[in-house]
């Protein structure tokens, strides 16, 4: 397949070139700076884009067959919208030229997953750390579940470093109210590919812990 990959130059985005390449994939990495990734493999192309930039997304998108979104950012303290107004113009863009098939990254204890990262997050980390960066996610949820795309919606537990197991639990219940569940980015990105193969969670927002 050509799948375009969002945020490619992320900790996840990385793992989920590396996870696409070796399933064989044709992978497009839309970034802001080429720079920043070193990646070479014949199956790879590298486009300078912004999400946040409509002309570049409608140079990247045309004949891909699927988009995958690990948009984020480190503006944690800082009210801003980058998630929700860049997946606004990747549903735009990806309606306008046919590409149905989306898969996109946000977390636990979004939405109707509240609570299910654990008290820590609960009751701390999402309150007076990830209040914002938290509730752009949330919008940027509502804005997938109402476009007309096929999409997935991807919730990981708290992500810690490691190498993909390929052994991990998924489910639209997934999550605890008391412990933080954890995952790696390789095991996400596993995953993710899994998803777009067999297209059991369309429609859905599954989480994904170990």
């Amino acid at each position: 397949m050509n799948i375009l990959i969002i945020g490619a130059t992320g900790k996840t985005g990385r793992q989920l070139i590396k996870e696409g390449l070796e399933a064989g994939h044709s992978i497009t990495a839309l970034v802001r700076n080429p720079c920043k990734l070193n990646e070479q493999h014949p199956n790879l192309q590298i486009v300078k884009g912004d999400v946040l930039d409509l002309a570049s997304l409608q140079e990247a998108i045309p004949n891909q067959d699927a988009v995958l979104c690990a948009l984020g950012h480190k503006r944690f303290f800082i009210k801003t919208k980058i998630l929700s107004k860049g997946t606004a113009n990747l549903i735009q863009t990806m309606t306008k030229y046919g590409v149905r098939r989306f898969i996109c990254i946000t977390a636990l204890g979004i939405n109707d997953s509240r609570y299910r990262l654990g008290l820590y997050y609960t009751l701390f980390t999402i309150p007076f750390i990830l209040y914002f960066y938290f509730k752009d996610k949330s919008l940027q949820e509502k804005l997938i579940e109402k476009s007309n795309l096929d999409w997935t919606i991807i919730r990981p537990g708290q992500f810690i470093p490691g190498k993909k197991r390929g052994k991990y639990k998924h489910g639209l219940k997934e999550g605890h109210y008391i412990l933080t569940k954890l995952i790696t980015r390789a095991d996400v990105a596993h995953f993710m590919f899994k998803e777009l193969a067999d297209s059991a969670y369309l429609y859905q927002k599954p989480g994904i812990t170990y």
